[in-house]
């Protein structure tokens, strides 16, 4: 008995053990992913069929269609053509495959229809079957520009085009971008339409545009602006180094500078010179949009640059000190970022291999940082307002939290993994903190250089050693960490792999507060506000209170960023709620101010009506600090090694 009754237990214990594999052999398993694309895969060799003519229309204004005609030397057989996926400067597959539409593939002179088939794993690949003895085909589509806000970034307006060339070209795959030549012709909406761009111009026709051949990676980093209101500034700081301002406003007046201005951007050019000591570029042509119609935007580029501000910059000049780094920082990209680039940012094309963003804290961290000092030594900034944007800076790391869980390192991920997209909790997310703490961290090696050199070297013997090589050479020179640590320790000895290490890739919830406190100045809080900030706010978007109530809000209430564990988080605040009262008075935002300034002399709660869809609520905030406005304070006795980085060189 004992022992059947063992058999029989051995028997349903094997049963047990084998019948779930014999249904599992019954289970269906997934389709496997389509693999690469074997013809498609880069390699550094001559797109030996020729040159791709490109023909580009704008003139569809009104309705924002640009039409795309190529004609693509091609040899039979399988051919892949892409539409750029991976964009420099954006860090990010975002090309906007999702805005074109109207794709037609045809073959020969007769245009015999040829049947295109998207990749399924990859939608920014199509392929083609080139038929036998056929040696070119017409590719035709449009790239439909965003009508809506919420389509995107508006980059056309009826008087104003931002035309970034990767929307409006396929490129047949297989080859280095820098082995395919491009032929472009533009069609402009009128001959009185003005345009720059740092492509070379082989000849102008009346509303048709040609330029030179040119590499599709050079190409497609050099966008162009066109309108009809334009201005055309020279800052040249010689035959050498030729380099232009490239205004194009909503009318004339908004493009309209003064004498003092166009000082202060030639003394921009002059200053990079002096701390570069060279220029990777044929010419740099500055592209600046003046405008509350055509989106802004800031993106580097290797010879130019686009940025964009609102319509009022230069007229409210004294209102716009916060924008005014941003020619310099983009500027400086020439250098740190597109001469220089981290190694796993280079890619050969802009499809088959990932770019990866370990670096940005280098590649846009230390722009920021020089971004901001050349605009200080330039006077486009004053130290004093610069000091202030440093404060402000640190200030913000202070209020927030997300430094305890998110090393900086991994928020170069971020354009990654969100592509730029908005966050609803910035202050604990921290997307893209390596730009402005990346600053913090340049700021501290810097005058720890100073320091430890007796003030013999600075970081602008670095810039000249690591971004001032090989000029005027702008083949694009890679860089890995252990690069950086070298040229750091060649021009001053120090544990650099052990500071970025600590600084950048492990938690570090310690505020990087001492580049400001070595530079001779320690971050205080008060209520005064510093004249430029007041004057900014009076027709900004939104108003910050990060370092008192911890929250921004818009001038109708429209609650923005608020910040992780900060006071408004605590007591209820969420964004996009609106204020509808403050201590029972109609909200504005001075009405806010005056009831944080009365709570610092009073016992009594702020009181703030809040609306969330249809609920409405009243909250008491028991908060008596005051605003909060931080500066930087100067410590007696202390090295001023800040003010002598902000002044300008000689």
């Amino acid at each position: 008995m004992l022992i059947r009754s063992s058999f029989a237990l051995r028997s349903l214990i094997l049963a047990a053990l084998v019948l779930p594999f014999a249904a599992q052999a019954q289970i269906k398993q997934p389709m496997p992913i389509a693999p690469p694309v074997p013809e498609a895969t880069p390699l550094d060799k001559p797109y030996a069929s020729g040159a791709i003519e490109l023909t580009v229309d704008v003139t569809d204004l009104a309705r924002r269609i640009v039409q795309v005609d190529e004609t693509v030397p091609v040899a039979p057989g399988p051919l892949t053509l892409f539409y750029p996926k991976w964009l420099p400067g954006n860090h990010s597959p975002s090309g906007p495959i999702s805005k074109i539409g109207g794709l037609v593939i045809t073959a020969g002179k007769k245009h015999d229809p040829i049947v295109w088939q998207r990749n399924p794993a990859d939608v920014y690949a199509f392929h083609v079957n080139v038929p036998a003895g056929v040696k070119e085909i017409h590719v035709s589509f449009q790239y439909l520009q965003p009508l809506r806000q919420a389509e995107g970034r508006p980059s056309q307006d009826e008087d104003l085009i931002d035309l970034e060339w990767n929307t409006v070209v396929l490129y047949p795959g297989g080859h280095f971008s820098r082995d395919i030549t491009i032929k472009p012709t533009l069609k402009l909406p009128g001959e009185d339409w003005q345009f720059a761009t740092a492509l070379e111009l082989e000849k102008r026709d009346g509303v048709f545009v040609h330029f030179q051949p040119v590499t599709l990676n050079t190409f497609i980093d050099s966008p162009l602006y066109a309108g009809t209101h334009f201005k055309r500034i020279d800052l040249s700081t010689g035959p050498d180094n030729q380099v232009h301002l490239n205004l194009f406003g909503d009318d004339d007046a908004s493009i309209t500078l003064t004498p003092e201005q166009i000082a202060l951007h030639k003394a921009l050019v002059l200053q990079a010179q002096k701390l570069y000591a060279s220029h990777h570029y044929n010419h740099y042509d500055m592209l600046y949009l003046v405008s509350d119609k055509v989106g802004g935007v800031g993106l580097e580029h290797h010879q130019s640059s686009e940025d964009g501000s609102r319509a009022n910059y230069f007229t409210n000049w004294a209102g716009s000190v916060i924008m005014r780094d941003l020619a310099a920082h983009e500027y400086t990209h020439s250098w740190d970022g597109k001469f220089r680039r981290p190694a796993d940012l280079w890619t050969p094309d802009f499809n088959v291999v990932p770019m990866q963003d370990s670096l940005l804290w280098v590649y846009e961290g230390m722009t920021q940082y020089w971004g901001n000092v050349l605009t200080a030594r330039s006077g486009l900034r004053s130290a004093a307002d610069t000091r202030d944007i440093l404060a402000m800076t640190a200030a913000g790391f202070e209020a927030s939290a997300s430094r305890t869980w998110r090393p900086l390192e991994d928020t170069t991920n971020q354009p990654i993994v969100s592509q730029r997209s908005p966050v609803s909790w910035v202050s604990w997310q921290r997307p893209e903190d390596y730009y402005t703490e990346g600053m913090l961290i340049w700021l501290d090696a810097d005058t720890r250089i100073r320091e430890l050199s007796n003030g013999a070297k600075s970081l602008d013997d670095f810039a000249k050693l690591f971004l001032g090589k090989d000029s005027p050479s702008f083949i694009t020179e890679t860089y890995t960490f252990e690069d950086v640590v070298h040229d750091l320790n060649t021009v001053q000895p120090y544990d650099w792999a052990g500071f970025l290490r600590t600084r950048i890739y492990e938690l570090a919830p310690k505020v990087p507060e001492d580049g400001i406190t070595r530079g001779g100045y320690k971050l205080v809080y008060g209520d005064t506000e510093p004249a430029w900030r007041a004057l900014y706010e009076k027709t900004a978007p939104a108003i910050g209170f990060s370092t008192s109530l911890g929250f921004a809000v818009a001038q109708d209430g429209t609650v923005g960023d608020v910040w992780w564990n900060s006071v408004g988080f605590k007591n209820g605040v969420i964004p996009g709620m609106q204020i509808l009262t403050v201590n029972d008075k109609v909200f504005s935002t001075s009405a806010l101010k005056d009831a944080i300034l009365a709570a610092e002399k009073s016992k009594d709660p702020i009181r703030l009506t809040l609306k969330r869809d249809d609920n409405v609520k009243t909250i008491a905030i028991d908060y008596h600090d005051g605003l909060r406005y931080p500066t930087l304070q100067r410590v007696d006795g202390t090295p001023d090694l800040l003010d002598k980085i902000l002044a300008p060189v000689n």
